[in-house]
């Protein structure tokens, strides 16, 4: 029977699909994701089925239940072909939850306020435990951009991060104003936007080519942090609210 890590929990189901952290990674990232299917008993039952391959730590209920899965001291099969920093195991180095929603193809209605307030709980509870930073508060969609957009532009970053869940600066508005970047354009302020999206953590090269990996990349940082408008070209908005993203993030200290 597993114990659940959390005092949160409400409910148990073990999840066969489950592995050792390979590589001694231990969560050092929170990955959010939305189910995608619509109702919660369905999202359990595949997350439970050996033949489905995935899994995760919790899923929260549009109720705010947390129905706790695998052990955080294990890896869950969560967040599949993905990167951020260069790590590619980011099943070793997570803790992933899922959010009860229908997603998108399922008519995408709000997160009910309930169900936020239950996450921001887990999510407090769990970067206590284990450390993690803010910036390490991540959607799936910012490490897996060219197969994920979940948990979409609705999710509340903002009201997370002024909990104390996740990085967050108050986005420049978009506006029709200002050179614009898109699918197809290259050269070096293409190249300049990638090798900034990648010091924040993004999983792109800095080839010059505005290609659809780029716009894959664009459209998961609009989403999580300029939702406002999610069109997947690099406006004065995007560049700017990336620029304050990187700005405010903790600094090392010097050596005296």
């Amino acid at each position: 029977m597993l114990k659940p890590d959390s005092p949160l929990v409400s409910n148990v189901v073990i999840s066969p699909n489950i592995d050792d952290r390979r590589s001694g990674l231990t969560p050092v990232l929170l990955i959010l994701h939305y189910t995608g299917l619509p109702t919660v008993e369905r999202s359990i039952e595949v997350l439970a089925d050996p033949r489905g391959k995935v899994s995760c730590h919790y899923v929260v209920d549009e109720a705010g239940r947390i129905t706790q899965m695998v052990p955080e001291t294990k890896r869950a099969w969560q967040a599949g072909v993905s990167s951020w920093f260069g790590e590619t195991d980011i099943n070793s180095a997570s803790i992933g939850i899922e959010i009860q929603n229908p997603g998108h193809a399922g008519g995408y209605p709000d997160f009910p306020v309930p169900q936020m307030a239950a996450v921001r709980d887990l999510c407090l509870d769990i970067i206590t435990r284990h450390k993690i930073p803010a910036a390490g508060v991540l959607a799936h969609s910012d490490v897996a951009p060219a197969r994920k957009i979940d948990p979409g532009e609705k999710f509340n970053w903002r009201w997370l991060a002024e909990a104390g869940v996740g990085h967050w600066v108050l986005p420049v508005p978009p506006s029709d104003e200002g050179a614009k970047l898109g699918l197809g354009d290259k050269g070096e302020l293409v190249r300049a936007m990638q090798t900034r999206l990648a010091a924040y953590g993004y999983g792109i090269s800095s080839s010059g080519e505005f290609d659809i990996t780029t716009q894959y990349v664009v459209i998961a940082f609009q989403r999580h942090f300029r939702p406002a408008r999610v069109d997947g070209c690099w406006d004065p908005s995007c560049k700017e609210t990336l620029e304050r993203l990187i700005d405010a993030l903790p600094r090392p200290k010097l050596i005296a």
